[in-house]
């Protein structure tokens, strides 16, 4: 699974000497926002120590419902069908994984807890729902701890009001966007660990 993927070649890295966890960001937007939330939750949140989740995908349960989420079941599946969310997609759930605490997946392993986290999103988005990164948000802020990775200095939330599912509605908007996005990384990743 690419999350695992994921998880192994940051973790390679960390062990070859490459960097550290302290040192370590991933960014991932719309379907990669799915991964960085897994990432959050999964034994991934160990690895880093920034996360900036773009245009996010994050409840799998609800996920069809929202704008263009329906045309994705062929990829994700049918959370209502018979199987589907017990069976896969309540273990790849970002949102479920948070608020269950042991990751969702039934197995009883936990979770360290959150590296700092910028989400940024669009309310004019016309694919990804903006109530899928404003619900983790909520989430995070007033149901996790701060010690786990919750509270206002470790969650941080952009949300334009124009831009549709790139975030930004022009060049203007799209250097602002990413302008936050490296301040906030190189606070989180180099300007309070030196």
């Amino acid at each position: 699974m690419a999350y695992e993927d994921f998880e192994a070649v940051a973790s390679d890295m960390i062990s070859c000497g490459i960097t550290t966890p302290a040192r370590l960001g991933c960014i991932g937007g719309s379907n990669g926002g799915l991964l960085i939330g897994n990432m959050l939750t999964r034994r991934g949140s160990d690895l880093f120590g920034a996360a900036v989740c773009q245009v996010p995908l994050l409840d799998m349960s609800r996920y069809h419902l929202l704008l263009a989420g329906a045309s994705w079941m062929e990829e994700f599946g049918n959370p209502e069908e018979e199987g589907v969310w017990e069976g896969h997609l309540k273990s790849i759930s970002p949102y479920h994984r948070l608020r269950e605490g042991d990751g969702g997946d039934g197995t009883g392993g936990s979770w360290a807890g959150s590296p700092r986290v910028l989400f940024t999103t669009s309310t004019r988005d016309d694919r990804v729902h903006p109530g899928h990164a404003r619900k983790m948000v909520r989430a995070m802020l007033h149901e996790l701890p701060v010690e786990r990775g919750g509270g206002e200095s470790n969650v941080f939330y952009w949300e334009n009001t124009e831009g549709g599912h790139g975030g930004a509605a022009d060049n203007k908007q799209r250097a602002y966007m990413w302008a936050l996005t490296y301040n906030f990384l190189w606070q989180a990743l180099a300007g309070e660990n030196e």
